[in-house]
């Protein structure tokens, strides 16, 4: 493994780990009303910023009637709600509610105390230019995750 393979895995671990740290604390807590198993589909419907329940169920591969019966107990559990396409209206959007946003989406938080501390321990033209790389990371050299592009809140 190369230094840079090695420092990349490396803080993609431990983003990991604070993902995994804070749902096992909501376990703690007697918070937690998600399964780890539906954690992690709030995580990829999040990411998919308001897929349809056939997007969310392509992408994670499962089948169509496996994937509404997870957004049926999401749903029914508050995390998140169908939204009617103003496009189709037959079709639904899985919009994640504030309820998730308030108890899970802490790892969130952590991306952003990371990026400010990088803002504060390199030059700004340091991180222009990891803005930069990690953008064509993303758009050119993962093209097996396709992401949309996030409507900013």
């Amino acid at each position: 493994m190369t230094v840079l393979e090695r420092a990349f895995n490396q803080v993609y671990t431990k983003f990991k780990l604070n993902l995994y740290r804070r749902i096992f604390n909501r376990f703690e807590e007697r918070e937690a009303t998600l399964t780890a198993v539906e954690t992690f589909c709030m995580e990829v419907i999040y990411a998919l910023d308001h897929p349809t329940i056939n997007q969310f169920a392509h992408f994670v591969q499962i089948s169509q009637a496996n994937a509404a019966y997870k957004v049926a107990s999401l749903i029914k559990k508050g995390y998140i709600t169908k939204e009617r396409s103003t496009q189709d209206k037959r079709e639904y959007h899985l919009a994640v509610t504030e309820k998730y946003m308030d108890y899970y989406g802490i790892s969130y938080d952590y991306v952003r105390l990371v990026v400010e501390r990088a803002r504060h321990r390199f030059p700004p033209e340091d991180i222009a230019k990891l803005e930069e790389m990690l953008q064509v990371i993303s758009q050119e050299l993962m093209p097996e995750i396709p992401l949309p592009q996030r409507k900013e809140n």
